[in-house]
């Protein structure tokens, strides 16, 4: 496994991933945030403070680094290549959903915003997974 590559990867998906994300929370933002202080008042303030939306984006960092890391481990079994790039997107997209069930559970967000996000999630984490996966190589080792 070549770590220079997978950071190096890892940050082009995680730049991705917020990107996408920052483009799905402004044109989702209104009905999040409804829904949010609809389950409590208050609390999209909260999400949307500045120490909250720094604390976003280096996650999505760290989820990039950890898609290219998936892929770069994937790589034995699957071969290089977008067919791996994806699995491993599926994978953390189902993780993913799982992870966030508890606010569609709790009444935090509707069923039909939910499932939007999911879409975008998976979008999200299929062309980050990508972008990361064509950037890394096991060259120089």
């Amino acid at each position: 496994m070549n770590i220079k590559k997978v950071v190096v990867g890892g940050i082009v998906a995680g730049v991705i991933l917020n990107v996408v994300d920052f483009i799905a929370n402004y044109a989702l933002g209104g009905r999040m945030r409804a829904e949010a202080e609809a389950f409590k008042t208050g609390i999209s303030d909260q999400m949307m403070a500045g120490n909250a939306v720094i604390s976003y984006v280096i996650m999505d960092l760290v989820l990039g680094i950890a898609l290219v890391f998936t892929y770069a481990g994937f790589r034995p079994r699957f071969g290089p290549g977008p067919r791996n790039a994806f699995y491993v997107a599926l994978l953390f997209w189902l993780l993913g959903l799982i992870f966030n069930a508890g606010y569609r559970q709790m009444g935090m967000m509707s069923a039909g915003l939910w499932w939007t996000f999911a879409i975008v999630w998976l979008v999200s984490f299929s062309i980050a997974s990508w972008a990361g996966a064509a950037v890394y190589s096991e060259d120089n080792v």
